[in-house]
C-alpha cells in the first residue's frame, strides 16, 4: 500500500509541476504578443497622425482619470454607477489589470 501511494504522490506532484510550467509559458507568450500588439497600434497610429495620437492619447488619459476618480470615490447613497461613470470606471479596472499583468510577465518576454 506505501509504495502505490508514493508513486500516487509522485506522479500527482509530476503533473502539477508540469501544468505549472505550461501555464507560465502561455502567459508569457501572451503578454509577449500584447506587448507587441500594443507597439504596432502605437507605431502605425503615430505614422498616421502625430496629433491625432497626442490628442487620442490625451483624451485616454482623461476618461482614465475619470474612471479612477469614479472608482475610488465613495458613492453616492442609494446610487449605483450609471452610463459615463460606469463605462470609464470599467476601462480603468481594464487597463489596471491590464497594467499589472503585463507588469508581472511582460519583463520575462525575451523580445525586449
Amino acid at each position: 500500500m506505501g509504495v502505490r501511494k508514493a508513486v500516487k504522490g509522485v506522479g500527482d506532484f509530476l503533473v502539477e509541476t508540469v501544468g505549472e510550467v505550461v501555464a507560465e509559458i502561455v502567459l508569457s507568450v501572451l503578454a509577449c504578443a500584447l506587448l507587441g500588439l500594443l507597439a504596432l497600434i502605437a507605431y502605425l497610429a503615430w505614422s498616421f497622425s502625430p496629433r491625432a495620437t497626442l490628442a487620442g492619447a490625451g483624451v485616454l488619459s482623461l476618461a482614465l482619470a475619470h474612471g479612477a476618480w469614479v472608482t475610488f470615490r465613495d458613492p453616492a447613497k442609494g446610487r449605483g454607477r450609471r452610463g459615463l461613470a460606469a463605462v470609464t470606471s470599467v476601462g480603468f479596472v481594464l487597463t489596471a489589470a491590464t497594467a499589472a499583468f503585463l507588469l508581472l510577465y511582460g519583463p520575462g518576454c525575451g523580445c525586449l
